[in-house]
């Protein structure tokens, strides 16, 4: 027997439990080692899961997570990646160190927007949740539209899989694909005649060009955007927020096929994330009230607005990543109407984006009409965004290049709450300095 059958026959049988034991989920590694041994590794799980794939820009990690919740309301048992590793060795490394199924299993997974088709060569979904496409990491990816071609290289290997996807984002409504498609969206005030800000991504008509008009705009985008020119509209959304009850910056409320939920998270667009997790619920026959139950879990998810208590200080990690995110994240915070602190941790490696010039389409102007007493910068390129705050007219009291140091930085500061916007890598050494602390448990999960 060749070595890369034995791998594939280990896994069948054992489900890598030496690797499970070794590296106890944490760590990318054994995916990165098995790929090496066996490229066609993930072939090996075929057979052993229904697989959703859940990607697109923003909110992958935590509509999986309620996606999960949401599922095992039914299901007992759900395999996801919980810390966002979603490259093909992370992805990999989810299902080498997880128990075997004693039946068929169901895996949730976050898939990187260029490592769907990679997937998708060796495991056929049963379904892709797509949650938006903004500018994001331009130096991997590129424009919205070659993104999104990224993605449909992977659709189109599973022409059976059901796709759930935001009905609100444009791009979405551009390809005839011969998938079974569940659109999902915002209806929550009455409609108007409005157009998008001038810089916003994908404000053109697909289909001839002109300016694209909304009866209502969330934010972005997003919305129920029509051309007058030649009738391109947003399509029949299956499910549909109808009233936004409540917004602060720890929670939202909304209504949603006519009843209340609320997810212990704020900001408008993770009630995106949340009706995409609702959208993917319903698709496998969860019921109304499970995925209520499911929502108001207070478990928070990887540096997605985490509450960390440091000494006598609340401090709340969001990672950003891209303006329309980090827009997103300003307009959440500005609703606090408590004293808090800012603190933006600014790193640009690979899984970063290197080019950090994202963050002057960050609207750190409206943080001046706030009585923030303090601010910091840090990370690697603190320089970057301190020359940018500086430009918005906001007063830096401190920066800190070295993460290592940041924890004490937080205990200095004059106010209790502390929100603290940090890149991705930046949210993993903070996190490690966190946990060797002891104020978590554990820097990756």
């Amino acid at each position: 027997m060749s070595l890369k059958s034995s791998i594939a026959e280990v896994a069948g049988r054992s489900s890598y439990w030496f690797l499970h034991k070794f590296f106890n989920g944490g760590s990318s590694l054994p995916g990165k080692i098995t790929l090496k041994l066996d490229s066609n590794i993930l072939q090996a799980f075929s057979q052993k899961y229904d697989l959703v794939i859940v990607t697109g820009t923003n909110g992958k990690t935590l509509t999986t997570a309620l996606s999960v919740r949401v599922l095992k309301e039914k299901y007992p048992q759900v395999l996801t990646n919980p810390t966002g590793s979603n490259m093909a060795q992370g992805i990999v490394t989810t299902f080498i160190t997880a128990p075997r199924p004693k039946h068929k299993g169901l895996a949730v997974l976050e898939v990187d927007e260029a490592n769907v088709v990679r997937v998708c060569q060796y495991i056929t979904p049963i379904a892709f949740v797509i949650t938006n496409l903004f500018r994001d990491q331009m130096d991997r990816y590129g424009e919205i539209y070659t993104t999104y071609d990224k993605i449909l290289a992977g659709i189109k290997l599973a022409p059976q899989a059901t796709i759930i996807t935001n009905g609100d984002e444009q791009i979405f409504n551009t390809k005839s694909l011969p998938n079974p498609t569940i659109y999902y969206g915002f209806d929550h005030t009455e409609k108007g005649d409005y157009m998008a800000p001038a810089n916003t991504d994908g404000l053109l008509c697909p289909k001839c060009q002109h300016i694209l008009h909304y009866h209502l705009r969330t934010y972005a985008n997003l919305g129920d955007y029509f051309c007058p020119h030649c009738g391109f509209a947003r399509p029949q959304l299956t499910y549909t927020v109808t009233k936004l009850t409540e917004l602060t910056p720890t929670s939202s409320t909304f209504e949603l096929d006519g009843q209340e939920y609320r997810i212990g998270i704020g900001g408008l667009y993770n009630i995106y994330n949340a009706l995409a997790a609702y959208a993917l619920g319903r698709f496998l026959g969860v019921e109304q009230a499970q995925i209520k139950h499911a929502f108001e879990s207070d478990e928070r998810v990887f540096g997605r607005q985490e509450m960390i208590k440091v000494a006598d200080k609340e401090v709340t990690l969001i990672l950003v990543k891209n303006p329309v995110g980090l827009n997103q994240v300003l307009d959440m915070i500005l609703t606090d109407p408590e004293p808090f602190s800012f603190g933006f941790l600014l790193n640009a490696n690979y899984a970063d984006g290197i080019d950090t010039s994202w963050i002057w389409d960050g609207q750190f102007e409206k943080l001046k009409d706030h009585a923030i007493p303090y601010f910091m910068t840090g990370g690697e390129r603190y320089k970057d965004i301190t020359t940018r705050l500086t430009m918005a007219g906001i007063e830096l009291n401190t920066h800190e290049p070295d993460l290592t140091k940041v924890i004490d930085d937080i205990k200095q500061m004059p106010t209790r709450h502390v929100y603290l916007l940090a890149t991705y890598t930046a949210v993993l050494q903070l996190r490690k300095e966190l946990a060797d602390h002891g104020y978590i448990k554990g820097g990756m999960d």
